[in-house]
């Protein structure tokens, strides 16, 4: 009889060390640059990437992984009768979801089971992992799967952005807005509802005191929340800005775990350097 084995997405945004010790299989996407794609997380790092958006004023283009990719990666789990549960990047950003469903057609195999995570970055690690715990306890693939997907949409997830630079030039909003926003040291929320990105609250002023002010603007749902586990995820920053968060949020003495993570080259390509988000589960 198979086990149950655990698949999400490079955009996830787990570290090695979570992957090795919940026994996570990952599906990297892939960043184009100068017409040659790389592996998210495997071929390329967002300090990499960073570096050639600052040089070529530009950012990368992002996409899914390939179908032949995914079914050589699904094939040995297939082959040792396992069930498969894949929680994946929201399908509104992304068609990846549907490429593990067509590689599972293509293999023929009916015991591939889909989640579509309506969210991103560390938004999908939460429901990894609490699928993780649930192999732990005995649970069935049908069961994980209900679960999950009953419970998507309790998943808070936002960034605080620093700047507008890398959002224009992917086309997310306006050259002049960017401009604007940057002069006036405008931060926006970016927040992840049903699946979608769209802007909340714009903070304005130094980034270290935008970050700390997000945080403790959350403190009451924070202390609400699923005690578990919460995320502080960012792209390449300063410990002086990603610190004082992490102090802040294991300052309320609340959650069992306080994980950093490093978002990886897809929120990135997206928003840039010194991007940072708190993410949790609401009880």
């Amino acid at each position: 009889m198979g086990k149950i084995k655990l698949f999400t997405d490079s955009t996830s945004d787990l570290s090695k060390e979570l992957i090795e010790k919940y026994d996570i299989q990952i599906i990297p996407l892939y960043i184009t640059m100068d017409e040659k794609s790389y592996k998210d997380r495997i071929d390329v790092t967002s300090e990499e990437i960073i570096k050639w958006c600052n040089d070529n004023k530009t950012t990368p283009k992002t996409s899914a992984v390939g179908i032949e990719d995914t079914v050589e990666l699904l094939r040995p789990f297939v082959e040792e009768g396992d069930d498969i549960i894949y929680i994946g990047i929201s399908e509104d950003m992304s068609t990846t979801c549907n490429v593990v469903r067509l590689a599972a057609s293509e293999l023929d195999y009916d015991r591939v089971f889909v989640i579509n995570s309506m969210s991103l970055s560390t938004g999908i690690g939460l429901q990894v992992l609490r699928a993780a715990d649930m192999i732990e306890e005995g649970r069935t693939a049908e069961e994980i799967y209900e679960r999950i997907n009953d419970t998507r949409t309790d998943i808070k997830a936002s960034f605080v952005v620093d700047t507008l630079t890398f959002l224009a030039r992917g086309g997310r909003c306006s050259s002049a807005s960017a401009l604007v926003a940057n002069t006036l040291q405008i931060h926006p929320r970016i927040e992840v509802n049903m699946g979608k990105m769209g802007v909340g609250e714009k903070y304005r002023g130094k980034m270290s005191k935008v970050l700390l002010k997000y945080a403790q603007e959350m403190e009451a749902d924070l202390l609400k929340a699923d005690k578990k586990r919460v995320f502080i995820t960012h792209s390449p920053i300063s410990r002086e800005l990603a610190q004082p968060i992490v102090d802040y949020v294991k300052s309320l003495n609340y959650f069992d775990e306080v994980i950093e993570t490093d978002a990886g080259g897809v929120v990135t390509s997206h928003c840039g350097e010194s991007t940072l988000g708190v993410l949790f589960y609401a009880k």
